[in-house]
């Protein structure tokens, strides 16, 4: 620590002292997750047993500001524990740069940011930083900003290449070539008003020929919310049209929310939303499965992650019924939320028989401690009991019990602050 303090003390002799004002501020985070997986994404086929393992992340945050100029560096390294490379000096896991960009603020209304950068918007239904997940979500883009009173207009774009390349390269990552996209959001006294729109290109290689083609997919839609001092309610409704791989898409999304502070330290909600699929039977090349594609997907639909998450893209969709019961009492959090699921579309078996749309029902208990100003507990378990329908849908055995806990560890110092 006292080495580091040093190294930051001499990087900061460097800065031009002509400036107004300067600002420098270094955190860590230290947050390793246990996890008990037992039916965990799937149904646990018969005979198998669950696993437990351990993951880690590790971040370091650098965050300076100069006058109008703001930067951000942030370091990570995410593993599992015991996960090491073969030889003892090397760690395959590695460092990556999770965040690292530039912001100019032009004026108070107007301000634009280059880099390495998290894009999240109202619920993180469709673009969220996926904070769950240990690695995080982040993009490589421009984004500028318009940002007067009572409103803002987020405008972004991004062009995606796997490497410095002379000739055209097909880009072989899981992710998007081109990126663009608007974000509008108001608000007029208790309600609040956001309008998103996004266009992905994603590039394939067209058979026989090998021809590289970009189809572009777009999402669209509404995210409206409604506060009193005792309602939490919010709406939203996201369409999705364009083309992926040569096969057109029409699919859309609609769920609505209502919480209630029934006291100071108990609030009831209840939810519902429905995600378009496609049914088993249906043999369109149309994609009529909605795709939630940057959301923070973990938050929704269960915390056992059955749904959306690197899981059930171009299926039956979902329909998800839920109460959410939460309790804050001093430094402690719990949360007690049943989901019902049910396919959106028809699920007929190989012989035409129709099933039964209910998929299962699960129950998710967390809680959480603030053990001091930087250092927070949590935990928690779920429980799936799965329909015959689900197993038809993703396998596995319905009958096993299928449950998931874990218990979570986030350290969060400020081991550097600097002010000019």
């Amino acid at each position: 620590m006292k080495n580091l303090k040093i190294i930051l003390l001499l990087l900061l002799a460097g800065i031009s002292v002509d400036s107004q004002a300067q600002e420098l501020d270094v955190n860590l985070q230290i947050r390793p997750r246990f996890e008990y997986r037992n039916g965990y994404k799937s149904l646990l086929l018969d005979g198998q047993e669950g696993t437990s393992q351990i993951s880690q992340r590790s971040r370091l945050n650098f965050n300076y500001k100069q006058d109008q100029l703001t930067v951000k560096l942030t370091f990570q390294n995410t593993r599992t524990w015991g996960d090491v490379a073969t030889t003892a000096t090397a760690d395959k896991n590695g460092v990556a740069v999770f965040e690292g960009w530039a912001q100019y603020d032009f004026t108070e209304k107007w301000s634009a940011r280059m880099g390495r950068q998290v894009l999240s918007y109202d619920n993180q239904r469709i673009m969220g930083e996926m904070d769950w997940a240990q690695q995080g979500q982040s993009h490589d883009a421009l984004m500028v900003s318009f940002h007067p009173k009572n409103h803002q207009l987020d405008m972004g774009l991004a062009y995606n290449s796997n490497a410095e390349n002379t000739v055209q390269t097909p880009y072989t990552i899981a992710n998007y070539k081109t990126m663009q996209y608007a974000w509008y959001h108001t608000t007029f006294d208790k309600i609040g008003a956001s309008l998103l729109l996004l266009n992905t290109g994603y590039e394939f290689s067209r058979t026989p020929n090998p021809e590289l083609i970009i189809d572009y997919m777009q999402t669209f839609g509404t995210y409206l919310t409604y506060k009193t001092g005792k309602i939490d309610s919010n709406l939203s409704f996201y369409g999705q049209t364009g083309k992926s791989t040569d096969q057109q898409v029409s699919a859309y999304d609609a769920a609505i929310n209502v919480g209630y502070s029934i006291t100071d330290s108990f609030k009831a909600g209840l939810g519902y939303e429905f995600l378009s699929g496609k049914a088993t039977n249906d043999g369109s090349s149309v994609i009529k499965s909605f795709n939630p594609i940057f959301g923070t997907n973990h938050g929704f639909n269960g915390y056992m992650d059955y749904f959306y998450v690197g899981n059930h893209l171009k299926n039956v969709g979902l329909q998800d019924a839920f109460l959410k019961l939460n309790y804050n009492s001093n430094k402690w959090q719990f949360a007690l939320i049943p989901h019902v699921f049910l396919a959106a579309a028809d699920v007929v078996t190989p012989l035409n028989e129709k099933m039964d749309s209910y998929l299962g029902t699960e129950i998710d208990a967390t809680f959480g401690y603030s053990f001091r100003k930087d250092i927070n507990v949590s935990g928690g378990y779920s429980q799936m009991f799965g329909s015959k329908t689900m197993e038809f849908i993703k396998g596995g055995d319905a009958g096993h019990t299928n449950n998931w806990a874990w218990l979570m560890i986030s350290v969060n110092p400020r081991i550097f602050s600097w002010k000019k």
